[in-house]
């Protein structure tokens, strides 16, 4: 392996080495390292996650009667028929002192509530929701900052047996409407407004326009943020959060549901087309989550985990699930470089974050920005550093370790929406190479696969997944026949779940992932990831950020590079010559652009992945429709007819 950037000190003190242990207890084995227990996870399937169920202790009223039917079947595997319990219920198995959550809105005072609090908070609502109605299998929706009446209100609802969904307040009314009015919700929670970048932001202008076409809400409850007596006079239907919680509930009765009822329903992008409902199980997403994080994560409840998230992504229900460990997780609303580029450091000293999540983006924009967090702020507490939403540069790599912590695991992790997880994640016993994930989740039978559908190592392919696990979608909303949900993942590979990225599988098993399928570069029918060219790009100083696409050009493709430069810098024929000498050198000659062009601003997505099938659709002259699911929608304007591409 080449490049080791850190090694855990203590591998055997990890829960991923007591369950290597307990495994081997029961079963007589003699197990001794991650890459022996990833293939006995991958190969037993039932045997794995039924020691999951065990060892994580998750709550249940009625045991399951089997694990699974068949784990080769999907979509449509049964996992713990016959089980009975309660998402919230695990969630909220703490009832002590112990701090639960930590919100630290921008520039607002610390709120903190304990388990005991939070238990209290959410019996209150979920009295309040049962007397207005709500009943299981109801859709509940938060249109909602990152904060604790977020989390309230989610619990309040899945206690019931209802279904949430939530989106960020940053959102515009179409990308919204996009989303809530396929699943017809009855109840909306929305803050009046919420804070970014020093600014105060006004919500209420915004909810009226939804719910002018939202008809099947009936009760919008409006929490107090920006302002804690917002006018409510334009909503028939409003009523503020202090006044509808309840003052005297009965005690807690947390509904007993079926492994695979609906909890939550996510949206993908929708860059290309009206977002998928994606309709995920209360079992499968609290299974999934609790090994991730007490076995990938090594979560305990002596630690204090942060994710830089909004809640309309899924880094979010991943965040919440960390209560059921009884961690502290500390939720942000706001800019995380307002005052400055220090802010989110200093405030992981101030809370003492053990655990650091947060995007590959923010990680590049603090390196671009020179932002020197072991100089600015005692990360003594702090042991891991968790990135996702797009691949982590190797520079980025260098930089962590360089200029935040050298001691610390960073985790770049990779799964998605789709499965409310992770493929590709941390690991406690292993070491971290530049550039790479670490492992294969546990039970993720993950390969790449080539066009005809052989695994391959060192070699790149799709992402496969072979086996059925728990946090697969159940169905898509308004799917009845489900050819949507079999389309999105079954199409390719019959019964093989193909996710859409590049990877490549190392020989003692890291990913190390190129870009997704669907933006794969194929200049003379060679595929390339258009991450293998940011990594090379985005090291440059003078380049500030980059797509890069495939243009159909006289039957065949070819690869156009567009930059976004720093302050005033002049993109050159030095500069140009430059970049494809580096490109040539450390990627291939194929990966060589040929077009260089220089571009006002790069499209993201607003949980801040690059859009760069929407450019290409631009430059092919094609229409992109959702422009409401981008942060910076204005920029595709940039792409339109550019003489450059035209010869």
């Amino acid at each position: 392996m080449e490049k080791i950037l850190w090694i855990p000190a203590h591998p055997e003190k990890s829960q991923m080495a007591q369950l290597i242990r307990r495994v081997n207890e029961i079963y007589g084995f003699e197990i001794k390292s991650y890459d022996e227990l990833f293939n006995w996870s991958v190969n037993h399937i039932s045997e794995f996650w039924e020691q999951i169920w065990h060892y994580t202790e998750i709550k249940h009223s009625i045991p399951y009667s089997e694990v699974v039917d068949d784990d080769k079947k999907m979509p449509g595997a049964k996992w713990f028929d016959g089980a009975k319990l309660n998402y919230a219920e695990n969630l909220l198995r703490y009832r002590d002192d112990k701090i639960a959550i930590h919100f630290k809105g921008e520039g607002q005072t610390l709120r903190s509530l304990t388990y005991k609090d939070l238990f209290n908070e959410v019996e209150k609502l979920a009295q309040s929701l049962k007397e207005s109605g709500v009943q299981k299998g109801d859709r509940i929706c938060g249109f909602i900052p990152n904060m604790p009446e977020a989390i309230i209100a989610m619990l309040a609802t899945t206690s019931i047996g209802a279904i949430w969904s939530s989106s960020s307040p940053d959102f515009g009314i179409k990308g919204i409407l996009d989303r809530f009015i396929q699943i017809k919700p009855k109840i909306i929670f929305a803050a009046n407004g919420y804070f970014y970048n020093g600014k105060t932001f006004d919500s209420l202008d915004k909810l009226k326009g939804i719910l002018s076409k939202l008809p099947s809400v009936e009760k919008v409850i409006i929490v107090g943020y920006t302002d804690n007596n917002p006018d409510l006079s334009q909503f028939e239907n409003g009523i503020l959060y202090t006044d509808f919680i309840s003052k005297t509930p009965y005690p807690m009765e947390f509904e007993q549901v079926p492994f695979d009822h609906p909890l939550y329903i996510m949206y993908s992008s929708g860059t290309t087309g009206l977002p998928k409902s994606i309709v995920h199980s209360a079992g499968g997403t609290l299974i999934q989550h609790l090994k991730e994080l007490k076995f990938h994560c090594d979560l305990t409840r002596d630690d204090t985990i942060f994710y830089f998230t909004t809640c309309g992504w899924m880094m979010w229900n991943w965040l919440v699930s960390s209560l059921a460990v009884g961690s502290t997780i500390v939720l942000f609303d706001g800019s995380p470089f307002h005052p400055n580029g220090n802010a989110m450091w200093k405030m992981a000293e101030e809370l003492g974050i053990t655990v650091f999540g947060t995007s590959a983006k923010f990680i590049d924009a603090c390196k671009d920005a020179n932002i020197r967090p072991k100089k600015v702020a005692d990360l003594t507490k702090l042991r891991a550093v968790l990135s996702t939403g797009s691949p982590l540069v190797d520079e980025s790599f260098d930089y962590v370790y360089k200029h935040v912590k050298s001691d610390v695991l960073l985790g770049s992790i990779s799964g998605g929406t789709d499965i409310i997880s992770c493929f590709a994640l941390a690991n406690p016993m292993l070491p971290v190479t530049r550039g790479e994930l670490q492992c294969r989740g546990l039970g993720m039978d993950v390969h790449a696969y080539d066009s005809k559908g052989n695994s391959r190592i060192n070699e790149k392919g799709e992402l496969v997944c072979t086996s059925a696990f728990p946090s697969m979608p159940i169905y898509f909303w308004n799917d009845p026949d489900g050819l949507k949900y079999h389309d999105a993942y079954f199409s390719n590979f019959p019964n093989i779940w193909h996710h859409g990225d590049f990877i490549c599988v190392s020989d003692y098993g890291s990913i190390t992932i190129f870009g997704r399928s669907d933006a794969t570069l194929n200049p003379g029918g060679v595929r390339i990831g258009t991450a293998e060219i940011y990594r090379v790009v985005e090291g440059l100083d003078f380049v500030e950020d980059s797509l890069v696409i495939g243009q159909e050009w006289e039957g065949d493709e070819r690869v156009i590079l567009f930059l976004k430069l720093n302050n005033d810098i002049e993109l050159t024929d030095d500069r140009i010559t430059e970049i494809k000498k580096l490109i040539r050198s450390n990627c291939s000659p194929r990966h060589v652009p040929a077009k260089i062009i220089r571009t006002n601003g790069i499209p993201y997505t607003i949980n801040g992945k690059k859009v760069e099938i929407a450019v290409k659709k631009i430059i092919h002259g094609e229409n992109v429709t959702n422009r409401d699911a981008l942060a910076n929608p204005e920029v595709l304007d940039y792409y339109k007819d550019i003489p450059e591409l035209q010869f």
